[in-house]
């Protein structure tokens, strides 16, 4: 995919998710960032049913440390890898209150000192909360893009660099947000729905992929 081809593809994902936003709910900061932490190989679903229960009474990292870590894992059990999720974020919350002051810290090499707290978590708090301009690579930003040939990377960091160099600043944020929708919808991991994608045309998975169908 050339740039001029990246740029009518970038237009259209921008008109058919453009109400696409955050399907993780969330309050604050803390909020948001223990959500992201959970969502790691969950559905944003299952982490919205948790964190509702969660939440009620442990919404802030004053709360959040009156739990054990036994306690908070039987929260979170349904998120999967609860075990090392509760002890992240009690580790987090922990050095948000030792080190920032009980705030979660707007600055980007802060944010990763946090346990659990990776590029991309790092990158979602930035955009989201703090409204910086970022692109936050999961599982769907990685698989979407390389298929595309928006990227063409063999690691998140890697998609995360090349997308910042075809995406204009001013959309990493909104363009996060399309291409989850667009995974999500359309682009699926195992049996992307090719035929009713706008973007075929654009796509290199697709141009491949009639390549080799003309072939056989």
């Amino acid at each position: 995919m050339d740039t001029q081809q990246a740029e009518k593809a970038l237009e259209i994902l921008s008109k058919v998710y453009s109400g696409a936003r955050p399907a993780l709910h969330y309050a604050s900061a803390y909020e948001l960032l223990v959500a992201v932490i959970l969502s790691a190989q969950c559905t944003d679903e299952r982490v919205n049913k948790v964190t509702a229960e969660l939440f009620k009474e442990h919404n802030t990292p004053q709360d959040m440390l009156r739990l054990s870590q036994e306690e908070l894992e039987r929260y979170i059990f349904s998120c999967g890898l609860y075990k090392s999720k509760a002890a992240h974020i009690l580790s987090a919350s922990r050095d948000i209150m030792d080190k920032f002051g009980g705030a979660v810290p707007e600055d980007f090499a802060q944010l990763k000192s946090l346990a659990g707290v990776g590029q991309k978590t790092a990158n979602v708090v930035s955009s989201v909360w703090f409204d910086r301009d970022a692109i936050a690579v999961d599982t769907h930003v990685f698989r979407v893009s390389n298929r595309l040939g928006l990227a063409h990377a063999a690691t998140p960091i890697k998609t995360e660099e090349q997308l910042k160099m075809i995406i204009p600043q001013k959309d990493w944020s909104k363009a996060h947000h399309w291409l989850i929708y667009h995974g999500r919808q359309v682009c699926h991991s195992q049996k992307p729905d090719c035929a009713h994608c706008p973007l075929f045309e654009y796509c290199d998975y697709y141009i491949r992929l009639q390549k080799q169908t003309d072939r056989s």
